[in-house]
């Protein structure tokens, strides 16, 4: 097999509309070149050592690599560690002996303002006169808008923020989701009669808007169950501790625990309340489920039609 490879350069983080016009790019090469068609990306963000700033993600490292490979085809997705070795390599390095020499890239996709190597000193222009010069392809692409501006991942990172899912969702091009391992709760959910699937959220993953969601629940066997979802504190019955992310599935019977689970955020139904009687809680999950249960009815979304 041809082990030459064309890489897509990046972050990624959401794997939103704009990477995938530069991921599509480079899966177009790829074939065009009959090589390997490979997505670059960091762990941790570089803003985290760079600037000393935590960066909340759209995604885990592992959901970031499986949309790449499952929506846009990537044949491969290398992970860089972002140490301080590597934040001070010189830009020419990081592309001839990192890229060209060790990746053996022979063709590079990046956006219009992908800046790269010590101090940020590598950019578009120096990029491609330095391929021009190796004699390796270099496609740029030019940023992706709609309506709103620019899709970018501080624009989505924003609207998941404010509670904004519908927005978000588009500009993604996929709902956005996360993964995740079932865990021991306070088992409340089943004593009020609606037994839930309780997760954390992942180390440094962005913390949403909190309040109640229709979601999608997809088992490690591809099947789909139509589910609500809270996000938050849990006021009423947890005085305000820890975020959880606790989801009921509204077709599913048995046990959960220990299984991973990926959620994917539908619709944003309401904000998280804190209700003053559990009896007012339990009515209010109540019709969450029935004004969940209509939306997908309403979508025409059956559980087992995939969306992502």
């Amino acid at each position: 097999m041809n082990c030459d490879r064309v890489v897509a350069l990046g972050f990624f983080d959401g794997v939103h509309l704009g990477h995938g016009a530069l991921l599509n790019r480079a899966r177009e090469r790829a074939d065009e070149l009959g090589c390997l068609a490979a997505a670059l990306t960091f762990d941790p963000h570089p803003d985290e050592l760079v600037y000393g700033v935590k960066m909340p993600l759209i995604n885990t490292l592992a959901d970031r690599q499986w949309l790449m490979t499952k929506l846009y085809f990537m044949d491969e997705v290398l992970i860089l560690k972002f140490d301080q070795e590597f934040m001070h390599m010189p830009w020419r390095e990081f592309v001839v002996d990192f890229l060209v020499g060790k990746l053996r890239a022979v063709h590079l996709v990046c956006g219009h303002d992908y800046t790269f190597g010590y101090k940020g000193m590598g950019n578009v222009k120096r990029l491609q006169a330095l391929c021009a010069e190796l004699g390796v392809g270099c496609d740029v692409i030019e940023k992706v808008e709609n309506a709103g501006g620019v899709i970018s991942s501080t624009r989505i990172r924003k609207l998941l923020k404010e509670g904004d899912l519908e927005t978000a969702n588009q500009l993604l091009g996929h709902q956005h989701f996360f993964s995740g391992t079932v865990v021991h709760g306070k088992k409340l959910g089943r004593l009020l009669g609606f037994p839930t699937a309780n997760m954390t959220l992942p180390d440094g993953m962005l913390e949403m808007a909190h309040g109640v969601y229709a979601t999608e629940i997809v088992l490690s066997d591809r099947s789909r169950y139509m589910a609500v979802t809270n996000v938050g504190r849990r006021p009423t019955v947890n005085g305000g501790q820890d975020v959880t992310v606790e989801s009921w599935l509204l077709d599913f019977k048995g046990d959960l625990y220990g299984r991973i689970l990926q959620v994917e955020f539908c619709k944003y139904l309401r904000p998280e309340k804190k209700f003053d009687t559990v009896d007012e809680l339990i009515a209010a999950i109540r019709h969450d489920g029935e004004t969940a249960r209509a939306y997908f009815e309403a979508r025409g979304q059956q559980s087992d039609q995939p969306l992502l």
